[in-house]
């Protein structure tokens, strides 16, 4: 079947204007267009736009999208699979999420008791995805999947007062970083203390025992080699704040 933009855009629940954009960047083109300026849709438009919402319901980039659906490798069943893996993840995620309000709704009404634990397990389960599906690649190739996994159940095992603590932790380095960024030396006390501080927050999720100079070092590198990680230090301190860390935990790990 073919249909006019109007019609297409009606029947996927999107605007004609995101149609339009979509063809002005190459990500879904007509079938053809008339002369009269209609633009038609055959079923090879209608199966990629259909891909293009999974992608984005997915939190990919439209340039993200356009360059895999491109791809000379471009399988559209296979990509389909790997949209089904990770929505059923999603939504094991969100159904953990509806467990512990349900959990936290019975224990208001007395029908049950909730351990503070409980009460974070959803958020929990949450954060090793997202963590996961961000950097979990990078993470195994640099440390082997063995280390994620027990990290991952580290976190899940996280008691109230741990996950406070790492959350004090979390704080007490931002605060510190500044600080040493302020007086400009990484082997400075404020720098020093913030790499500390770092190391205490990774024994957390990694486990005392399974901490090294060389793994820390090797994190750190990874904070500047990474452009998330990267992100996620120089948009809160401004720019370099991964890098002074890096340099700090350089210092932090060459002392006795």
């Amino acid at each position: 079947m073919t249909y006019r933009i109007k019609e297409l855009a009606q029947l996927a629940g999107v605007s004609t204007r995101t149609l339009r954009y979509y063809d002005a960047i190459g990500l879904l083109k007509p079938e053809r267009q008339r002369a009269n300026g209609y633009r038609l849709y055959g079923e090879a438009q209608v199966n990629a736009l259909q891909e293009i919402l999974f992608y984005r319901e997915l939190g990919f980039e439209l340039e993200q999208i356009r360059q895999l659906m491109t791809a000379p490798a471009y399988s559209r069943e296979a990509s389909l699979r790997a949209h089904l893996a990770a929505l059923r993840e999603k939504q094991a995620n969100i159904q953990a999420l509806v467990q512990t309000v349900e959990k936290t709704i019975r224990a208001i009404e007395g029908e049950m008791t909730m351990s503070d634990e409980e009460k974070f397990e959803g958020f929990k389960k949450r954060l090793i995805h997202e963590n996961d599906e961000k950097f979990g690649a990078e993470v195994t190739e640099k440390f082997g999947r063995a280390a994620v996994e027990e990290s991952n159940r580290r976190l899940a095992g996280m008691t109230a007062s741990q996950w406070a603590q790492q959350e004090r932790l979390s704080e007490a380095i931002f605060k510190l970083l500044a600080e040493g960024m302020a007086s400009g030396d990484p082997a400075g006390e404020s720098a020093q203390a913030a790499a500390d501080a770092h190391r205490q927050w990774l024994g957390l999720f990694w486990g005392e025992g399974a901490y090294s100079k060389e793994s820390h070092l090797a994190l750190a590198e990874g904070y500047v080699s990474d452009s998330r990680f990267t992100a996620f230090y120089d948009e809160r301190l401004g720019d370099g704040a991964a890098r002074f860390l890096r340099d700090a935990i350089a210092v932090y790990t060459r002392s006795e």
